[in-house]
């Protein structure tokens, strides 16, 4: 129904609607299956003969692999095979034996690079033979094994070249500026740390293949998968029902899947590959560490005059990728001179790629906190220094904004946490051991729409069935389609079911970039819509006239039984959704505001968050208790990138020291505070069908900064480097027996 979304959709159509869905706090329908463990992720399965795999992992940083012993575990109990790469499957496959040569080079990249898979029959005798697996390389020095952006050895590419803005004269704005600032900020690498270890299972039947895997976006991956087998995608099938959390992680198809594939085909019995924690860690995308220079010019009244946000990010050599650390600020404030960039440093270490809102997710607490710097400098409240610069349009390109809540969230953010009972000078509030101070800032997001298509089948019994690709990685997919097709076809949510994560079925979003449940979700609207346009025609009204509620249709002076108007045969239709003119005609992004309260201890700088209020707008709310879960959890990462989380690289060899959630340090139930969730109800038609904005990745967006600028407020020591731990806080504390 929808195709191209040309035009802005102004009809309010879901506030017209009568089964009241859109919006309530429902339960997630699989809630249940999760949390009693019937529901089945991806290592789950229980499929005959299956066999089971393990990784070996580089031990070195950079090199090649020169021979593989395959005689060094042939002996040992229930070893199938070693597989490492085409040529080593063919020969594995004609009986070679005892040393194996690589395929002529197979080059090692980073420390922890899989370079190969031992198989058995038992997960513990596949462990036990990786483990003793013989491999000789060939070592050679990394380009780079330390993110140290002062050193001249580090080579840098500019590694975005569609995100830079150099406009007016920024140098200019800086000298000529009543109040500037000039800092750098840095903040370390980031796991995306999901429960749910990278996991696959596959089967072969003839030359088509089955994976079960715990993957983001199984239209994608289905293409990802044949590419790397070589075969037609219409001979991958990959199931996903189930994701244990993402968080970017599993975007794209990894090793686990490859090698399985390979294994299972070889073998001819499904093969199972589950990577432990540490391997994780070692060898699945990182978020990069950032180096972030922050220039801010402004009038006497706070008024922005120029705006700089030049960051340094790395990854591997020839990885393309370079986290987007300026993407909000090209839209966020007003300032005439304007600068940004990002480039990208060539270092030896895991590869860096998406991590739950990767840009934003680092580059705004930065930016929030020189924000912080600068109102200070001006004499200005936070809260209204940010409001000052609250641009009329994009500053850049001049397009308008879809919708724009940030000023309605900074102000309730601030009524609701008690904003006004702020100290603005540092150190004016303690409580025996701990000073106390609160800090905000700002939250944004950029919205997408991705292409997606969803079918909806309108049962003879009055049943609903939503089916889609689409997954659900915790985010709850599976509830908020059912109620966007029970709400426009007027049928209660227990008779609505809702198939997921099968790519045999039409070709969702996936998730990621928060652009899931707007995107399927306005192609399950579209189909929905086309149903009910048939049952109006059934009844004998006009569409607008139409009233579809608890399973009845009422519209011109008649009224019937929805499964009446159905008749014998379901009523099916295809929604599809592509982005189109909206998403260039308008500068579109999801805003809120963080407020946070901590202590920091007089004595060691210990830091704690006592409380943290969110209030965020992103159009039209579809679940409200969805939504606030997905903030929740957003503003619980703030907490861990402000105070704990760092992924440790050892600068010799490059391996990472906390490769586990022991060593490294995601938030605990001791570290998360009583946080308050404000969810601003808004409508964006621009956006999509739905009038609805992303939320996934809203909460992690800026809250770091609040802390920051807390603890500022707290004790008088402004950090620059994230995470805040209290090494980089005591030595500047004033003196606790003079306050």
């Amino acid at each position: 129904m929808f195709g191209m979304y040309n035009k802005p959709d102004t009809d309010n159509f879901l506030d017209t609607t009568a089964q009241g869905l859109i919006g309530a706090p429902l339960d997630r329908p699989e809630g249940k299956l999760k949390v009693t463990g019937t529901a089945c992720y991806a290592a789950e399965y229980v499929l005959p003969d299956c066999v089971e795999g393990a990784f070996v992992l580089a031990p070195i940083s950079a090199g090649t692999v020169k021979w593989i012993d395959r005689a060094s575990i042939a002996g040992m109990p229930g070893v199938l095979g070693v597989f490492a790469d085409d040529a080593m499957l063919r020969r594995a496959a004609q009986g070679t034996a005892g040393k194996a040569p690589a395929q002529g080079v197979q080059t090692v990249d980073y420390f922890g690079q899989p370079v190969a898979l031992v198989v058995a029959e038992t997960f513990e005798q596949a462990v036990a033979a990786a483990n003793a697996l013989q491999i000789e390389y060939a070592a050679t020095d990394p380009v780079q094994l330390d993110f140290d952006p002062e050193a001249e050895t580090t080579p840098v590419v500019d590694a975005r070249e569609d995100s830079a803005v150099d406009q007016g004269d920024l140098d200019q704005a800086m000298r000529d500026a009543i109040h500037s600032v000039d800092v750098t900020y840095r903040t370390e690498a980031h796991a995306a740390a999901a429960m749910e270890p990278h996991a696959a299972m596959a089967e072969w039947n003839d030359d088509h293949l089955t994976l079960r895997g715990s993957y983001q976006m199984i239209g994608h991956n289905v293409a990802e998968l044949a590419d790397s087998l070589g075969i037609s995608e219409k001979n991958v099938r990959i199931l996903a029902p189930y994701v244990g959390g993402g968080f970017g992680s599993k975007l794209g198809i990894s090793y686990e899947a490859v090698a399985a594939a390979i294994a299972a085909r070889e073998l001819a019995r499904p093969v199972r590959v589950v990577l432990s924690r540490q391997q994780v860690f070692r060898a699945v995308m990182r978020r990069s560490e950032t180096r972030q220079h922050i220039r801010l010019a402004a009038d006497a009244e706070g008024r922005l005059t120029g705006i700089g946000h030049e960051a340094l990010t790395s990854n591997l050599p020839d990885e393309d990728f370079a986290e987007p650390v300026t993407q909000a600020t090209d839209f966020l404030y007003r300032g005439e001179h304007r600068r940004l960039a990002v480039k990208r440093a060539k270092i030896a270490r895991t590869p860096a790629g998406s991590v739950r809102a990767p840009g934003e997710a680092v580059g705004m607490q930065a930016l929030e906190a020189a924000m912080d710097e600068l109102a200070e400098r001006v004499g200005l409240d936070p809260v209204e220094l940010r409001l000052r610069n609250i641009p009329e349009r994009h500053p850049s390109s001049g397009t308008p904004y879809s919708s724009r809540m940030l000023a309605q969230a900074l102000e309730e953010g601030a009524r609701s946490f008690g904003w006004d009972r702020r100290k603005p000078q540092p150190c004016a509030r303690r409580e025996g051991d701990w000073w106390i101070g609160m800090g905000m800032a700002s939250a944004a997001r950029v919205n997408m729409m991705m292409p997606a298509k969803a079918r909806v089948t309108l049962t003879p019994q009055g049943g609903l069935v939503v089916e889609s690709d689409q997954t659900d990685i915790g985010t709850g997919s599976y509830a908020i389609l059912g109620q966007i097709a029970g709400e426009t076809l007027g049928i209660p949510i227990d008779h609505v079911s809702v198939r997921l994560g099968d790519s045999a079925l039409p070709t969702g979003a996936g998730s990621g970039g928060s652009f899931g449940a707007i995107s399927t979700g306005s192609a399950v609207l579209s189909a929905s819509r086309a149903i009910r346009k048939t049952l109006a025609s059934r009844l004998g009204c006009r569409t607008d006239e139409l009233v579809l509620r608890d399973g009845h249709a009422a519209g011109g002076n008649r009224s019937a039984s929805i499964a009446d108007l159905v008749g014998e045969e379901a009523l099916v239709e295809t929604g599809r959704i592509k982005p189109g003119k909206t998403a260039m005609q308008y500068t579109q992004a999801s805003y809120g505001a963080f407020f946070a309260e901590v202590a920091v201890n007089v004595w060691t700088g210990e830091t704690r968050v006592r409380r943290m209020t969110g209030a965020f707008g992103f159009g039209r709310v579809l679940n409200a208790k969805t939504a606030r879960s997905q903030c929740l959890g957003g503003m619980v990462w703030c907490i861990g990138s402000a105070l704990t989380e760092e992924l440790a690289f050892d600068r010799r060899d490059g391996h990472l020291a906390n490769p586990d959630l022991a060593e490294y340090h995601v938030p605990v139930h001791r570290d998360v505070p009583d946080l308050d969730v404000i969810l601003l109800e808004e409508r964006d038609p621009a956006a999509s069908p739905l009038q609805a904005k992303g939320v996934g990745e809203l909460g992690i967006c800026g809250g770091a900064g609040a802390i920051c600028n807390a603890i500022y407020n707290a004790c008088g020591v402004r950090v620059r480097s994230f995470p805040m731990t209290l090494d980089k806080i005591i030595e500047h504390l004033p003196d606790p027996l003079a306050n």
